[in-house]
């Protein structure tokens, strides 16, 4: 008798954007940020209540939970902007709101609302800062549409900016738990900058080994996280103290590192595991303040003393070995920090073309819509007296204004985690109603549910459920009944809403935003080869001269590509003259740049894909165009290191760059379009 077991079916495959909303950040608690949370919106209120201004103090908790929600780890200096800018569109989003519901009727505060939508969504095209300030924009104005008050519209705008101003104030002078080293004014820029050197010693741990792209990809999120660190505004265009200098100095010197690193991961050859104990130390001095200590000694022949064969991971080491001693030297004296960090700026002009490009002009669309139309049915509901006895209908606008931002999640999963955040923070809140007393006890749980902003928002739904349980408490403090079963019925309206609006068709091309990240990415990608295998002065051409043309047709038996003059040491010579170090410095901003844009699109196509199937189709074939660009800009940067060493290509190089150049051009061809280098 057969008794061996039956083999199971497998089971089906969760599809990706039922699995999205199953996916949760792990990071560390932000011990500091979870402070500063139960100092604001909850201290906020109270000031407010004690003044005799319950509603301008609820205005300033919602001031201080949207600032909370921004409150990122980081620089303190960059905070400014983090926090300052989406605040100071959200007192004027309210200040319009405010105005609009009180002089005009239904129809006119619609059209006005959906204008605010148009720009909003438009706005919220060209980054972070500017998404997170569209949308504190749009939820302000219909909590100052929505929710009508006796205070004017500029003490509202006011309250709002006091409750985010004092929680950035308490960003800026809180000192961090913990943090005993050094100037705790920058202890966010240290442990930025000692997480790249840390993303450096992980990489080169990894070359040859299956793990090695993904510990590129944090070495660039690392390298993205300390730059917006240390590029905060400042009165003046440089750091003004040392302890800044001596930050931006040893970010400066961790680039030849990640670029050295880099050429190891493209090598593919394991390397010697003392090789990351350089960069370990130097993270360890970062985050200390001290100098590095001594640092493992070179241990490969010099460029003179190899022969041309050698393969392509000695180079590669040996710039390794080269960055570290400069690293020394930058981490001893502060060197390079009057240059200022070697990064390229992204000017107005960018900005405008993320807001009136493909993906500017669908998301402004879409946010119009859903924005208008929720406000229009949000209304209607009001008038009928849907509500009851409240006497606002802000919730419905606001909740579609954060399940329509691509830049969240897809929109399932946004939907899926609204709806059970909502029903989740709901219930909690209707049994906590029945317990705490008032107003002693609301107070309380404000305060809680600041502090629980900045961990919440490892996952959508969580973050739902607390802002949930935060604003209903607010609502009931501010002297409205217990609303917990209204909350319910809009949040599933409203994602019934964007459900709907997120399939309707809309004029141009569908995935214009996921096109036009691949777009920037091309274009940086083109910008950074055409200076590594250029001729000088013609770096940023399109195409334009021989020098910029790579080869695709040579045999293997050529050297391929010089730098130009044609001598084998020539770029290497470079560094040695007076125009050396700029060159350098423009090459890692490039690289930075290029390695940046990539970062962004690979996080929209992720987005993308991660659609239902009638979304996910129109940006199928996207990830391919971005996996042949990193490719391409992977050889680059292994080509950048290999000319600094021998002045000339080996045919490796050569077939690699042809390869991810011919991938590129073949996906072209099937119809995703993104500008490439020339080839000839």
């Amino acid at each position: 008798m057969n008794r061996s077991p039956v083999p199971r079916p497998p089971l089906p495959a969760v599809p990706p954007w039922l699995a999205h909303a199953f996916r949760a950040q792990r990071e560390p608690v932000p011990w500091n940020a979870v402070c500063r949370g139960a100092l604001a919106a909850g201290p906020s209120l109270l000031a407010g209540m004690l003044l005799g201004r319950t509603a301008l103090g609820v205005l300033a908790a919602i001031g201080a939970m949207l600032a909370g929600i921004n409150d990122r780890p980081g620089g303190r200096r960059a905070s400014v902007r983090r926090l300052g800018v989406p605040a100071s569109a959200g007192a004027a989003g309210l200040l319009v709101g405010t105005y609009a519901g009180q002089g005009l009727t239904a129809v006119p505060l619609t059209l006005v609302l959906t204008a605010l939508g148009l720009a909003a969504g438009g706005i919220s095209a060209v980054g972070p800062v500017a998404s997170a300030a569209g949308t504190q924009l749009l939820v302000a104005a219909a909590v100052g549409a929505g929710m009508p008050a006796a205070d004017p519209g500029w003490q509202r705008a006011l309250a709002f900016l006091a409750g985010a101003g004092w929680l950035l104030v308490l960003r800026l002078v809180l000192p961090t738990p913990g943090s005993l080293a050094g100037d705790f004014r920058f202890d966010g820029e240290r442990a930025a900058v000692a997480g790249v050197y840390d993303a450096i010693a992980a990489l080169v741990e990894a070359a040859g080994g299956a793990h090695a792209t993904a510990r590129r990809a944090a070495l660039t999120a690392a390298l993205d996280h300390a730059q917006d660190a240390l590029a905060g505004p400042r009165l003046r265009g440089r750091p003004a103290c040392a302890a800044e200098r001596r930050l931006h100095a040893r970010f400066a010197a961790a680039l030849p590192l990640a670029e050295a690193a880099t050429a190891l991961c493209w090598a593919g050859e394991p390397v010697p595991a003392r090789a990351a104990q350089g960069p370990r130390r130097l993270a360890a001095a970062v985050r200390a303040d001290t100098g590095p200590g001594p640092l493992p000694a070179p241990h490969l022949p010099s460029a003179r003393l190899r022969a041309p064969e050698a393969p392509p991971v000695l180079p590669a080491l040996r710039a390794l070995d080269d960055a570290l001693l400069r690293a020394a030297e930058a981490f001893d004296r502060g060197e390079g920090a009057h240059r200022g960090l070697p990064v390229r700026r992204r000017g107005p002009r960018r900005a405008l073309r993320a807001v009136f490009g493909a993906g500017g002009r669908e998301y402004g669309l879409r946010v119009a819509l859903c924005f208008g139309a929720s406000a229009a049915i949000a209304q209607a509901l009001h008038h009928a007296r849907w509500y009851g006895p409240h006497a606002h209908w802000y919730w419905l606008p606001a909740t579609a204004v954060f399940l329509v931002k691509p830049d969240l999640g897809p929109l399932a999963s946004r939907v899926l985690c609204r709806a059970a955040g909502t029903v989740l923070g709901a219930l909690v809140f209707a049994g906590l109603a029945a317990l705490l007393p008032r107003p002693a006890g609301l107070i309380a749980l404000v305060a809680v549910c600041g502090a629980l902003v900045p961990v919440a928002t490892r996952h959508f739904a969580a973050l739902t459920a607390v802002v949930t349980v935060l604003v209903l408490a607010l609502v009931m403090a501010g002297g409205e009944p217990q609303a917990s079963a209204g909350r319910i019925g809009e949040t599933l309206l409203a994602c019934a809403l964007v459900l709907v609006v997120g399939h309707l068709p809309m004029p141009g091309e569908r995935g214009g935003g996921v096109r036009d990240r691949l777009a920037a990415a091309g274009g940086a990608a083109h910008a950074y080869l055409l200076h590594v295998l250029g001729t000088p002065g013609h770096e940023h051409a399109a195409g334009s001269g021989a020098g910029g043309r790579v080869p695709s047709g040579q045999s293997g038996g050529r050297a391929g590509p010089r730098v130009p003059g044609g001598e084998s040491g020539g770029r290497a010579e470079r560094w040695t003259s007076g125009e050396g170090p700029d060159d350098r410095a423009e090459r890692w901003a490039l690289r930075r740049e290029a390695y940046r844009t990539l970062a962004e699109a690979r996080t929209a196509i992720s987005h993308a894909a991660a659609e239902l199937p009638a979304l996910a189709r129109h940006t199928e074939g996207t990830d391919a165009v971005a996996e042949a660009l990193e490719r391409l800009v992977d050889t680059t940067t292994a080509c950048a290191v290999h000319l600094d060493d021998t002045g000339r290509l080996t045919p490796r190089h050569l077939r690699r760059l042809r390869e991810a150049l011919g991938e590129l051009e073949r996906l072209e061809r099937r119809g995703v379009r993104v500008p490439l280098p020339v080839v000839a």
